[in-house]
């Protein structure tokens, strides 16, 4: 295997290690009776199907992972670069799926009946981020800027929630974000 692929079997194998840790804590691989769609709408199919609103936010991750091991880690390789960002997600979706972190989405979020993601979804969320590193890697700084906001403002507009809105209710919640989202 040549040097240069290397970066890029280890990502798919922090994918697949990814998707066999969420297994083995107890994740479902796919909705009930293994009902598989490509769109989980809000409600109980979402964060159990291939894509939902958050996979949004997942394709943020990328671009913001892009841009800063663009700026710490200017010397490694793209596929070193791309290895680092999937160890990131891999390990958040790790982390994201255990039960304190379900919890507390239950108490700080709108996310009352949330019960964390099938390994389907979640691997499509690695999936998401990867696809939004690679563009990030590919186009203009103003552009992944514009594509962030967007994308951003787009989840905002329909289910009054986002990226920015889902770290600010995990760390500091706040009831009036809270009752205004409730109203989606």
């Amino acid at each position: 295997m040549s040097k240069k692929a290397r970066p890029f079997v280890a990502t798919a194998l922090v994918v697949l290690a990814a998707a066999a840790i969420l297994w083995l804590m107890g994740r479902p691989l796919t909705y009930k009776g293994g009902l598989i769609e490509l769109w989980g709408p809000v409600g109980a199919k979402q964060s159990q199907m291939l894509l939902d609103w958050y996979s949004a936010s997942h394709v943020v991750h990328g671009f913001l992972f892009y841009g800063l091991l663009h700026l710490v880690a200017k010397r490694w390789q793209p596929g070193q670069k791309l290895l680092a960002a999937t160890l990131v997600e891999a390990a958040w979706e790790i982390v994201e799926n255990s039960p304190v972190i379900i919890n507390r989405y239950r108490e700080a979020t709108i996310a009352l009946g949330y019960r964390g993601d099938s390994v389907l979804n979640s691997v499509s969320d690695i999936a998401m981020m990867i696809a939004g590193f690679l563009v990030a890697a590919r186009v203009p700084v103003w552009a992944s800027v514009m594509i962030v906001l967007v994308l951003e403002l787009i989840s905002l507009a329909i289910i009054r929630d986002n990226l920015t809105l889902n770290i600010w209710m995990l760390l500091s919640p706040d009831d009036a974000v809270r009752a205004w989202q409730a109203r989606a």
